[in-house]
């Protein structure tokens, strides 16, 4: 069976916050944004200029001997490093200085003071480059959740998984590939939790993952100064194209009390959606007290229960992406 034929992912020219919101946001489908102002980050953030703005403030980094970093299986370790030592590392091919080997990858993904509690902030971990980058004014002040430093190694790839928050990533140096599946596609990822198992998006293994072809793949490469709008649920697969500096920004387009006040990613899931799939545990193992014969009978009446009541036909038609 053929891999995935690659879609192209719209992209939308000097957007403005009218346009995001009428054109863009409401389609509920990626986007890459160009001309949108991000400030003078473009133009300042050299690896020199971060390594002395940053300073030597602690972070805490993954370290892989190889490029693709798995979530499921820690394929990596965690270390810490001064910023300043983190981004001469990162920016390399080959280190003198190295914890696990001299080709090791590196990933930044920025954390809040207290990691449990508080989400990532540019403006408070890195006050000092916080007026370099211009967040877009996409949504209300209070919507924001939070600003993320990512980055990585020429060549790293990460997981792929979906958020449940509306983000922009914003490609300020490097080029960056990512692909993403829809919301829909979800059967067909081989989900555990909010990761996909299959690793090796461009070479899968379709003996324990043959479904996988079913997934419709949108690619695009973010260039600097380019943005990228992922919609809260898709799935999206990041490879470094080279050495690069990004940010992302979460806000939260739902109700507030829609989220879990305890989650300082972004990505655990929504409180009512917790509460479904924990009723739907506890409704199995009351099957459980049935012959399998009765069991199979009511799992198919339920399965056709749920898909519908919560089937949205409308959005199952992504070709105009």
């Amino acid at each position: 069976m053929e891999l995935q034929e690659k879609r192209p992912v719209a992209t939308f020219t000097h957007v403005d916050r009218d346009v995001f919101l009428r054109d863009v946001c409401p389609q509920r489908r990626p986007a890459v944004l160009r001309g949108v102002c991000l400030g003078p980050c473009l133009e300042k953030w050299t690896t020199e200029y971060l390594r002395q703005r940053g300073g030597d403030k602690e972070v805490k980094i993954h370290v892989s001997t190889v490029p693709q970093m798995d979530f499921l299986h820690k394929n990596f370790v965690y270390k810490t490093l001064p910023f300043n030592e983190f981004m001469k590392r990162v920016s390399e091919t080959k280190h003198s200085d190295f914890f696990l080997c001299e080709d090791e990858s590196y990933y930044l993904r920025s954390l809040g003071e207290d990691v449990r509690k508080e989400p990532a902030d540019l403006s408070r971990q890195f006050p000092d480059l916080a007026d370099d980058f211009h967040i877009p004014h996409f949504f209300e002040p209070g919507q924001f959740f939070s600003s993320v430093f990512r980055i990585s190694s020429c060549g790293l790839q990460l997981w792929t998984h979906y958020d449940v928050m509306d983000n922009l990533l914003a490609q300020v140096t490097g080029r960056k590939r990512v692909v993403l599946y829809s919301p829909q596609d979800a059967l067909h990822l081989y989900l555990s939790g909010d990761k996909s198992e299959v690793l090796d998006i461009d070479a899968p293994d379709l003996k324990r993952f043959p479904d996988f072809v079913k997934a419709k793949r949108y690619e695009c490469v973010l260039e600097p100064g380019d943005l990228l709008f992922i919609p809260a649920l898709w799935f999206h697969n990041t490879s470094a194209l080279q050495f690069g500096v990004g940010v992302n920004v979460f806000w939260r387009h739902l109700p507030g009390d829609s989220y879990d006040k305890k989650d300082p990613y972004g990505n655990k899931d929504p409180v009512a959606a917790t509460r479904a799939l924990q009723a739907l545990e506890r409704a199995l193992h009351t099957l459980d007290e049935l012959p399998a014969d009765y069991r199979d009978f009511y799992g198919r009446r339920m399965i056709q229960r749920i898909q519908k009541r919560t089937s949205c036909d409308g959005l199952s038609d992504t070709e105009g992406l």
